[in-house]
């Protein structure tokens, strides 16, 4: 079987099998979000933290407790960080420094998972599973929660009220990810990922010397990182390591399980809403942009001329094996169209057109299908943005599921749109412009610039990959990275959660023959087109610098 063959032979066992959950587990999640009743566990939790989880809540005091609630998480992981030392299991490691503390701290509660230190040689097991697996849990429930929180703006009227944020939070956690973690975490233990808490090992070389490993808790770490889509590594390699993600099975199960909560949950945005063609539609979007950007990028990974490159079946310089060409653009592209940020090959080493697609995926908002929660919410502000410009098109009010988008609802879902690239081009223009540490960026030229684009697009999008050329551990690239991760993850939910209650608040209004048809194929190309065409325009000088000039160049 050729490479090619493999590689799209994988990929469509991969869309059958998100089918197959595609219902059952979006039906699901609608009835978890929707529930009156609570379990016993829960109950004893919101005892625990004084919560009333009956009380609805308007958008400010929803936000109020998701902004207390992450800034507990970040105070918390980077205490943790700073005792490692004096901790029990800390394996012998140091405490972190100060800056990649706050760095680290932050990347794991905002879902970002962006990691500046090599895991094995810097976090032990208290860390790792007591403070950085907890927020994989929580970070991803806090994302599902705003999603719902905006799902509930559209289908309810004249009362403000989406929910309360503790009971979102608390079910997210023990309805959803838990079980779905404790699952996956069995199938990989019985592929191979090791699950353990033992020290460190000297392991013999095959060339002869030794190495150090340690152990860990990794198949649940594993699980929870993809499911949740955080993406942080047990260890430095990520899922290229053997540890974490041992053969082709695996792998392609890990994809699944970063994809399947996020396409799932345009299911349970159409149930709640009463219209699953609705569902079906922001799927279709979703679907559309996911399998072209795969076609994509094993298009630039297999299409070589080389004679090196042709015997080796494609682009293999940064692969594993065990993975090949069409496996790893899966991994890549899925990854980046997501928040995860979990690699299995190394983007740095993608061709100049394929690390380019890797960027695009991140600067479209990740919404194909974008990560868990926010890539439905992310998708829900561009349908606002669509049908406003339909509404242009036509000479009228634009309206979307009942609600009219006026001033305000514009508003909101334009300043959403422009807080993260702001973020990524600012902070992109200073790293290049001031005298920062001369040994961060090790490539000159069109590539080192994509380097340094591609970490602040990864942190302000709450993605966390990187290009492996890029040195950030250093206190520049560890504050700003920081700023952008908080500022490009907690701001965007502000204005989420405003055009939610706005939404709420309305009286709905009854379709007419000029209603635009949001359940139909054309506001699915509308919808396509827009995000591709904002996006462009947005950062198609900056693609112009990097990848596109690397790509074109060779």
């Amino acid at each position: 079987m050729g490479p090619v063959l493999a590689g799209v032979l994988q990929l469509v066992a991969l869309i059958a099998a998100l089918a197959l959950a595609h219902v059952p587990l979006g039906t699901y999640m609608a009835k978890v979000y929707s529930s009156d009743r609570h379990w016993r566990v829960e109950r004893w939790i919101y005892r625990g933290i004084g919560a009333d989880p009956d009380t609805e809540m308007r958008w400010p005091a929803y936000l109020r407790g998701l902004l207390a609630f992450s800034f507990v998480g970040v105070l918390f992981l980077y205490l943790l960080q700073r005792l490692q030392g004096v901790l029990p299991g800390s394996l012998g490691f140091s405490s972190i420094e100060p800056a990649q503390a706050f760095n680290t701290a932050v990347s794991f509660v905002t879902n970002t998972n962006w990691q500046s230190y090599y895991g094995e040689q810097a976090m032990g097991h208290v860390v790792q599973t007591g403070g950085l697996a907890v927020q994989n849990f929580v970070s991803a429930a806090v994302g599902m929660a705003v999603a719902v929180a905006l799902v509930r703006g559209f289908a309810r009227s004249r009362s403000g009220e989406l929910g309360n944020f503790w009971s979102d939070l608390v079910r997210g956690v023990t309805r959803i990810l838990l079980p779905g973690a404790a699952i996956a975490a069995v199938v990989l233990v019985a592929c191979g990922v090791i699950q353990n808490f033992s020290g460190i090992h000297e392991v013999g070389q095959f060339m002869g010397g030794s190495q150090q490993w340690n152990g860990g808790a990794v198949a649940s770490q594993e699980a929870i990182k993809e499911l949740g889509t955080n993406g942080g590594g047990y260890f430095n390699a990520n899922s290229a390591h053997p540890f974490e993600n041992p053969t082709p099975f695996t792998n392609l199960f890990e994809i699944f399980l970063l994809l399947v909560i996020p396409f799932s949950l345009t299911r349970t945005f159409g149930v709640m809403v009463g219209s699953v063609r609705q569902g079906y539609a922001i799927l279709a979007t979703m679907a559309t942009l996911w399998v072209g950007f795969v076609a994509l990028m094993m298009w630039t990974e297999f299409a070589h001329h080389e004679g090196a490159l042709q015997i080796a079946g494609g682009a293999m310089e940064g692969k594993e094996v065990r993975f090949g060409v069409g496996s790893s653009s899966i991994f890549a592209v899925s990854t980046t169209l997501t928040s995860t940020g979990a690699v299995d090959s190394f983007h740095s080493s993608f061709t100049g057109l394929g690390g380019g697609i890797t960027l695009l995926g991140m600067m479209l908002g990740e919404i194909a299908p974008g990560g868990t929660g926010s890539g439905l919410y992310g998708m829900l502000v561009m349908a606002v943005i669509a049908v406003f410009i339909a509404g242009l098109m036509v000479g009228r009010t634009p309206e979307y599921l009942g609600k009219k988008i006026g001033t305000r609802e514009i508003k909101l879902a334009a300043c959403y749109l422009l807080i993260t690239p702001a973020l990524v081009l600012v902070f992109t223009a200073a790293s290049m412009a001031l005298p920062t540490p001369p040994h961060s960026m090790l490539n000159p030229g069109a590539h080192g610039f994509s380097e340094v684009l591609y970490a602040f697009t990864s942190a302000s999008n709450n993605n966390g990959s990187a290009f492996a050329g890029l040195n950030a551990n250093t206190d520049w690239y560890n504050t700003t990275t920081g700023l952008a991760m908080l500022l490009g993850r907690f701001l965007p939910m502000v204005f989420v959660l405003a055009l939610a209650g706005s939404l709420a608040e309305q009286t709905p209004v009854p379709a007419t023959a000029g209603t635009l048809r949001t359940e139909k194929p054309l506001f699915t190309g509308l919808l396509v087109g827009a995000i591709l065409i904002i996006t462009g325009l947005t950062y198609f000088p900056a693609l112009a610098l990097g990848p596109l000039a690397e790509g074109l160049a060779a």
